[in-house]
């Protein structure tokens, strides 16, 4: 049973005048939306939000009936990947009925999969259900395997809640994959330790490079690692090899042969991937953007909420791509404002 009644709406295919709708001006078309579904979240991390966040009021939150209908639209246009962010998606009243609806699209074949980015603290509850609506892969983000050090960078996260949700996880038949952000001061020598521990359990790493978004308590600066010199440490004493992997996200992958597995490389610092983008992202509050690092923001909340079609939400989607921007332009220097206002955990991680 879901927890609304709104009548389910099938993905149909593009509406009339919509063809190209998900293709910018420079012709790469878009076939991933990161769907945020809120922007609370029950971890603070220090390189993501402030210790004191002031969360947006419900009424500027899509409902679950916003939500699946904007998807569907997105899914009618060409869109095959959604994942589902936050904050934390977990937390989110209802989450589970969203993504039932949403996994009709999967039964349609209309999309490829449904999958979920998570903090990992809630995954002991939902993992068996999340299995069972049809997801197969999930991130899970988790920087440490020292449990201070975890409490410290999450202000109060207990590493053993996270650790047994990524047990039960893979338990359920789930393929998780960890995503770690490297911190030059934190845990830049634990970082083979961590795709060492990820690997013998089956699992990739990715690894992140900390990006400067939002106002936080502290400067970014000193944390900021290079994964080009990670990558040239790790193959002082491993073997990688380049894969050409694509899990249609902006990582890099590598083989490791001494592990077996692969690792993961995100680098919107040192070495954008712009040229290959094919993701958009929807805040919790319907803001179309079509490019982390810029403050392009297109309203599709305002569609839906003064009563639009579908073919409006479409004329809108559509305006918004069109003018997506080339690249983003990231940049780290210490007193500097962030490269853009708005926090991760509203645009979605």
């Amino acid at each position: 049973m879901t927890p609304y009644d709104a009548p389910l709406t099938q993905a149909t295919p593009a509406l009339a005048g919509a063809r190209g709708a998900l293709a910018d001006g420079l012709g790469r078309n878009h076939s991933y939306l990161r769907l945020s579904v809120t922007d609370r979240c029950d971890l603070r991390c220090v390189y993501c939000m402030a210790e004191h966040m002031t969360f947006l009021p419900k009424a500027e939150v899509l409902t679950l009936e916003e939500l699946d209908r904007v998807a569907t639209v997105f899914v009618g246009l060409g869109v095959r990947k959604l994942r589902l962010t936050g904050g934390e998606p977990l937390v989110r009243k209802g989450i589970l009925g969203l993504i039932e609806r949403l996994s009709r699209h999967l039964a349609t074949g209309a999309l490829d999969e449904i999958t979920l980015t998570t903090n990992g603290t809630r995954l002991s509850t939902h993992a068996v259900d999340l299995a069972r609506l049809g997801v197969k892969r999930i991130n899970v983000s988790m920087d440490t395997l020292k449990p201070d050090l975890f409490a410290a960078l999450t202000r109060g996260g207990d590493l053993a809640q996270v650790q047994a949700g990524i047990d039960a996880a893979l338990a359920a038949g789930l393929k998780v994959k960890i995503n770690a952000v490297a911190l030059a001061r934190d845990n830049a020598a634990e970082i083979p330790a961590l795709i060492e521990w990820a690997h013998v359990r089956g699992m990739d790493l990715t690894l992140i490079e900390t990006m400067p978004m939002g106002e936080i308590d502290e400067d970014r600066t000193d944390q900021f690692l290079s994964l080009a010199d990670v990558r040239r440490d790790l193959e002082s004493f491993w073997t990688l090899t380049d894969l050409p992997l694509t899990t249609g996200g902006p990582a890099r992958y590598a083989k490791v042969a001494e592990t077996g597995g692969r690792v993961g490389f995100i680098t919107p610092m040192s070495h954008n991937f712009c040229e290959s983008c094919n993701r958009v992202r929807l805040t919790c509050t319907g803001t179309l953007h079509t490019c982390l690092g810029q403050e392009d923001a297109t309203d599709l909340r305002a569609v839906l909420r003064a009563g639009g079609s579908d073919g409006d939400l479409v004329r809108a989607i559509a305006g918004g791509i069109a003018t997506k921007p080339k690249g983003h332009d990231f940049h780290i220097e210490r007193g500097r404002a962030p490269s853009v206002t708005r926090h991760m955990s509203t645009t979605g991680g």
